[in-house]
């Protein structure tokens, strides 16, 4: 499967070669890197970090709405590197990750597909 470089941008810069068929942060842990974590298998959004360069694959993850996705966050507990990616991690990246749903409710297209039920017509 070979190995990518995962750089943590917020972490001076720090570079760790990992592979890419293991969860990222059971392999920066490997490298001895502290990340929060609540539950690793996606269901929480403790480890989110935001990727700021690259791709992975994070199908297996269901805690991020539309929102938080499309505002680059992963969950590193699932999440497995396709390519050398450049994250920020911990706590400091989550500046876009929570928002107050009163001062700014989710527009239908950043829900998860079947949240809504579908709208009947009215005549």
């Amino acid at each position: 499967m070979g190995t990518v470089t995962i750089t943590l941008a917020n972490q001076g810069g720090q570079t760790f070669q990992v592979g890419r068929g293991k969860p990222l942060l059971a392999s920066l842990e490997a490298h001895g890197v502290s990340l929060p974590y609540g539950c690793r298998y996606g269901g929480c959004i403790s480890c989110a970090a935001k990727l700021l360069d690259g791709e992975v694959d994070q199908r297996a993850g269901v805690a991020l709405n539309g929102r938080q996705l499309a505002a680059g966050y992963v969950l590193l507990c699932i999440a497995r590197p396709l390519t050398d990616c450049t994250f920020d991690v911990g706590v400091e990246s989550h500046d876009k990750l929570y928002r107050n749903p009163f001062a700014s409710p989710l527009r239908p297209d950043e829900l998860k597909p079947g949240i809504l039920p579908p709208q009947e017509e009215t005549p």
